[in-house]
Formats: structure tokens, C-alpha cells, sequence
């Protein structure tokens, strides 16, 4: 079995998409479509509806996105490099998105979000020796900023999907 597929029936000799597609496509749909559907018994669950289900479902029409993260097929956080608005650092890189949109099976634009500490202040998600991601100070981001950067990606590659939190960044 490899990552973001399965094994093939030889009788019948079905593929599958990968669940990643699939996931990153209901999001895309909770995001565009508001339900009143109950909640989900996993309160991080990418696939509870309707948007802001995973806050509160009080307070569900204050959202418009859904952040999540994608794994590698090592469990790694996939990364992506944004442009910083106030160009205040030069390391500028995210494991968190916004999915703009889902294409041909299994293709997505992902828009990359900034990661923000609960004050405000931008979370510099990359080690000391700037070339990976330091896993500890994922922790510290609390909020997410919208960036004007995006990125293409092919979802069967990924393994695994991790839904964050619902939040509004005023996206059209």
C-alpha cells in the first residue's frame, strides 16, 4: 500500500483517488456551503460541518475558512514559502492553508497562511538553521493572517490532513 492510495482489488481492479482528494475537497465545499448538519463527535473532525463547527457551533456564520495542514508520507508537516507583508523577517514559511481551489481529481490551490501568536506577532515556524520546520512552535500559533501567496499541489502526494480551527480572515 502506498501513501495516499490503496491497495488494488485484483478481481476488480479498482484505485482509489486517496482520502487526502476527498478531504481537501469537502473542505473546499463546507467552505463555499453552510449546512446544519450535527456535530461530529471529533471536535478537530475536517469533515464537521458547517464551517466554524470546529469553534463553535454558536458562532458559525462568523468563518469563511477552514485551516488545515498537510503530512508527508514521513508524518512531516508540509511546508510552503509565503511573502511577508511587512517584510519583517525573512523566513517566511507555513505549514497552514486555506484551499482556494480543487482541480482535475485530485489537483488544489492552496492559499498560504501566515501563523500569528495569540498577541498578534508572527510565529517564525523554522529552526535555528532555517531550513526545517521546528515542530514546538507550530504550538505557539493561535490566529492565521491571510497571505497573497499561493501554491499548486497534486494531494495524492500527501498522506495524511489535519484540520486546525475555523477562522474568519475576510476572504472574498
Amino acid at each position: 500500500m502506498g501513501c495516499g492510495k490503496c491497495e488494488h482489488d485484483h478481481k476488480h481492479k479498482h484505485h482509489s483517488k486517496g482520502c487526502v482528494c476527498e478531504v481537501v475537497r469537502a473542505i473546499k465545499e463546507i467552505q463555499d456551503i453552510g449546512t446544519d448538519d450535527d456535530c461530529a463527535t471529533c471536535s478537530t473532525s475536517c469533515f464537521m460541518e458547517p464551517l466554524g463547527g470546529i469553534v463553535s457551533p454558536g458562532r458559525r456564520n462568523q468563518f469563511d475558512t477552514r485551516v488545515f495542514m498537510l503530512l508527508t508520507k514521513n508524518g512531516d508537516p508540509f511546508k510552503a514559502f509565503y511573502r511577508d507583508r511587512d517584510r519583517h523577517d525573512t523566513d517566511c514559511f507555513s505549514v497552514f492553508f486555506r484551499v482556494e481551489e480543487v482541480f482535475d481529481n485530485c489537483c488544489a490551490t492552496l492559499r498560504v497562511l501566515e501563523p500569528r501568536k495569540r498577541s498578534g506577532e508572527e510565529v517564525d515556524l523554522v529552526d535555528c538553521t532555517h531550513t526545517t520546520i521546528d515542530l514546538k512552535k507550530i504550538c505557539a500559533t493561535r490566529r492565521f493572517r491571510s497571505t497573497e501567496s499561493c501554491i499548486t499541489v497534486d494531494l495524492s502526494c500527501f498522506c495524511g490532513v489535519q484540520c486546525i480551527d475555523d477562522v474568519f480572515l475576510d476572504i472574498c
